[in-house]
């Protein structure tokens, strides 16, 4: 409370507070500090800042839900985004890398062949019985594939005998192709015309046609 100045008897100064009167003074008017009436106001600084700082609960839990919510978004898309990386290479791979002709093997009929990869199974050899993948192309097109209807991972391996082309029962060209190859894995083969569909041809095939065709050893036995 403000105080106000009051002159003593003496002449000297007395200090009063307009909102202690009727309060014991001592022998000098002056009043004790015992007997004053203080009051502490309490600082309302850090209440404030604490209130401002802290959220509420709602917050909080909407915040947090929000955080879950974008990890995730983020965990699906990087799933998405494998998944998706996994069929391109599965369909690149189907369709065929473009190989420089300087890096195939080239036969003494004509066949040419480049390894894609090389299996670490058994071997094909003449008379062995194989089970394999093809995807045969023309121009680019694919025309006959052991995988149609199934995607690139399905379909029903074709089965024959190494060395059996000659009583027509498999295409020239992928019977010479096939053997030496391993389990697990897989070539494209370059088949010349005398090799493949000779100079008649076959429905969509064209007389005098070089074919390619992709296969992959998947059974060896015998």
């Amino acid at each position: 409370k403000p105080l106000t100045t009051m002159l003593n008897p003496d002449g000297t100064m007395q200090p009063q507070s307009t909102g202690y009167r009727g309060l014991i003074r001592d022998k000098d008017g002056n009043i004790p500090i015992s007997r004053r009436n203080l009051t502490v106001v309490p600082c309302r600084c850090s209440s404030e800042v604490s209130s401002t700082n802290v959220a509420p609960p709602s917050l909080r839990f909407d915040g947090r839900r929000a955080l879950m919510g974008c990890f995730l978004a983020a965990a699906a898309g990087i799933y998405i985004c494998d998944v998706a990386g996994s069929v391109s290479t599965s369909r690149r791979a189907l369709r065929g890398a473009k190989i420089p002709e300087s890096e195939f093997t080239t036969l003494p009929n004509g066949l040419k062949y480049y390894d894609l990869k090389v299996g670490g199974g058994t071997k094909a050899v003449k008379g062995s019985r194989v089970a394999i993948h093809y995807v045969a192309k023309w121009k680019g097109i694919t025309f006959m594939t052991s995988r149609q209807g199934l995607g690139v991972g399905g379909g029903t391996p074709y089965g024959f005998d190494v060395g059996d082309s000659g009583r027509g029962a498999v295409l020239k060209g992928l019977d010479l192709g096939v053997e030496g190859m391993r389990v697990g894995g897989q070539r494209l083969l370059v088949v010349p015309p005398e090799l493949a569909y000779g100079s008649k041809g076959v429905q969509e095939i064209p007389p005098n046609a070089t074919i390619e065709v992709r296969t992959g050893v998947k059974i060896v036995e015998g």
